[in-house]
């Protein structure tokens, strides 16, 4: 059976706070992957848990041999550059069976920059 997996990768704080917003990604997007089975894991580089070892251990233990990144970043620096792409040659001596991608970070997309877009103006208008 091929099942794919959605990793989605947040760097990470000391707050917990900090991580609300990416949580709830977290649980939309497993909703709308219901439907077609995919399953969705949430991990962080820095200071919150799980890691991504752990969170891509546990799409590979629910059966999928399709992984795909998504940096929940709003650029890509040298994390998405350089880092993300270094715990993705681990990943992969790990589990060799499975196939890894790398999104673009999601800040790059034209849907999210709108959506900043948006939001700004909205943010900024006098409130009467």
């Amino acid at each position: 059976m091929n099942r794919s997996g959605i990793l989605l990768f947040a760097h990470g704080a000391r707050d917990p706070a900090w991580a609300r917003p990416f949580e709830t990604v977290a649980d939309r997007l497993r909703e709308r992957a219901a439907a077609s089975g995919d399953e969705v894991e949430l991990a962080y580089l820095e200071f919150m848990s799980p890691s991504i070892a752990k969170a891509a251990s546990d799409l590979v233990r629910k059966g999928c041999t399709r992984i795909t990144v998504v940096p929940l970043f709003l650029g890509a620096g040298g994390h998405v550059r350089k880092d993300i792409p270094q715990l993705l040659e681990d990943m992969s001596r790990q589990h060799p069976d499975v196939r890894w991608v790398l999104s673009q970070a999601v800040g790059e997309t034209d849907v999210l920059i709108q959506g900043l877009v948006d939001a700004a103006w909205q943010l900024a208008q006098p409130e009467d």
